[in-house]
C-alpha cells in the first residue's frame, strides 16, 4: 500500500498576495481568515483589496496562543457561525494547523494555506500538530482533508526574519537524517524510499543554496537561491512527509522535538531548533554515544541550530533524567531502527552534548 496525501496545488511566485482573490474566487465568496497580527500586516494591504476585487466577503480573526483542541474548536464554532465555505490559513506553523485542524472538521470547507515564513512545512503537512496552552506537545493529528491551495510568496518571505529560514532548513535537513536509518531494515518500502528520495534532494538544495538563501534574506531580495530553500523547506518537506504505507517511520529527531516542548526554558526556540538539537542527539544515538556525523554537525553549525541545552530549572541531572524518561516513541517502531532508543541511551546523548559544541 502507498497512500500520498497532499495539496492539490502549490503555487509559489513573489507578490502572490495581490492575486489571493483571484485563485479564491473559483473556490468560495464567503471566506473566513485565521492569521497573526504580524501576519495579517505582512501580506496587506495587497491581500485585501484582491479579495475586495473579486467580491469576496471575508471575516478575520486572530489566533491568540498556541494551535490547540480549544483554539481549533473556538475558530471551528466560528466558521460555521460565519457560514464560510473556505477557510485561509496565513501566518506561520500554528496558524496554518489551526486552519487545516478547522478545515478538517468542516465537511463543506476548503481549506488554504499561506505560509508568511519558511520555517516548517506546516502549510503541505498532511497533519496539524496540537499542542497544549503552555506550549507543549499533546499529539500530532492526520488529516483527512487536505488544502485545495498552497499559496506562497516569496517577497513576504524574503522580508521575515532570516532566523525563521534557518529554522526551516534544519526542521526539512531532518527528514533525511531521520528517514533514511529505517531503511536498513527496510529496504522495500516504496513510500520509505521515496521519502528518502524527496528528503535527499531536499539535503541538497541546501548544501548548494542555503548559505546564499540565507544571505539574500538578511537583505530581503528574492533570489533563485532563496525560491529553491523555500520550495525546499516547504514543499519538498512536505511532500517527504505526504507518503505513508504499512511500515510508519516516524522521526526520532520530532519525537525528541516533542518532550522538548514541555521544558519551559526552551519554549523561546523555534520548532526547526528544538529538531535540530534533536537531530544531534540522534546522531550521537546512531554512534553509540560517540561522536556526532561530521557532515551533519556542520551543516546545524552553518545555520545556527542550537547544539546544548541552556541552563534548566532546577537540579540539572533531574531534568535531563526526565526529559530522557518521559520521550514518547513506541516500542514496535523503535525496533525497526539500527540503534538503541531507550531512556538510557536518550540519557547517555543528552549528558553528552553538555559543553561539547
Amino acid at each position: 500500500m502507498l497512500a500520498i496525501k497532499s495539496p492539490q496545488t502549490y503555487y509559489h511566485k513573489s507578490g502572490i498576495r495581490a492575486q489571493v482573490g483571484e485563485y479564491i474566487a473559483p473556490l468560495a465568496k464567503h471566506i473566513a481568515i485565521i492569521t497573526t497580527s504580524r501576519a495579517w500586516e505582512a501580506v496587506n494591504p495587497e491581500l485585501e483589496t484582491s479579495l475586495q476585487a473579486h467580491n469576496i466577503q471575508y471575516r478575520v480573526a486572530f489566533l491568540a496562543g498556541e494551535c490547540s483542541d480549544e483554539a481549533i474548536a473556538e475558530h471551528t464554532g466560528n466558521v460555521k457561525a460565519q457560514g464560510a465555505e473556505l477557510v485561509l490559513g496565513i501566518g506561520g506553523g500554528r496558524v496554518l494547523d489551526t486552519a487545516k485542524g478547522v478545515g478538517n472538521l468542516l465537511a463543506d470547507v476548503a481549506i488554504v494555506t499561506f505560509p508568511t515564513v519558511a520555517a516548517t512545512c506546516a502549510a503541505w503537512s498532511p497533519i496539524t500538530i496540537v499542542y497544549n496552552e503552555a506550549g507543549g506537545h499533546v499529539r500530532s493529528q492526520p488529516l483527512t482533508k487536505m488544502p485545495v491551495l498552497v499559496l506562497v510568496d516569496s517577497e513576504v518571505i524574503a522580508n521575515s526574519d532570516v532566523r525563521f529560514l534557518k529554522a526551516g532548513i534544519v526542521d526539512a535537513l531532518a527528514k533525511w537524517y531521520e528517514f533514511r536509518p529505517y531503511q536498513q531494515k527496510n529496504r522495500d518500502s516504496l513510500a520509505l524510499n521515496l521519502k528518502v528520495q524527496a528528503a535527499r534532494f531536499a539535503v541538497e538544495t541546501f548544501i548548494e543554496f542555503g548559505q546564499q538563501a540565507v544571505e539574500d534574506n538578511q537583505q530581503h531580495k528574492v533570489t533563485t537561491a532563496l525560491v529553491k530553500v523555500i520550495d525546499a523547506n516547504i514543499a519538498v518537506a512536505g511532500m517527504a512527509n505526504s507518503m505513508r504505507d504499512d511500515f510508519p517511520a516516524p522521526g526520532v529527531a520530532h519525537a525528541l522535538h516533542n518532550r522538548m516542548t514541555h521544558q519551559p526554558e526552551l519554549h523561546d526556540w523555534l520548532h526547526g531548533e528544538k529538531v535540530g538539537y534533536g537531530l544531534l542527539l540522534q546522531s550521537i544515538l546512531e554512534n553509540n554515544g560517540g561522536a556526532p556525523d561530521a557532515d551533519l554537525l556542520a551543516l546545524l553549525k552553518q545555520f545556527d541550530a542550537p547544539l546544548r541545552l541552556p541552563q534548566t530549572l532546577g537540579d540539572r541531572a533531574e531534568t535531563l533524567q526526565a526529559m530522557a524518561q518521559e520521550v514518547k516513541f513506541s516500542a514496535q517502531n523503535a525496533a525497526r531502527l539500527p540503534f538503541t532508543l531507550s531512556a538510557t541511551t536518550i540519557l547517555q546523548a543528552l549528558e553528552a552534548t553538555d559543553g561539547h559544541f
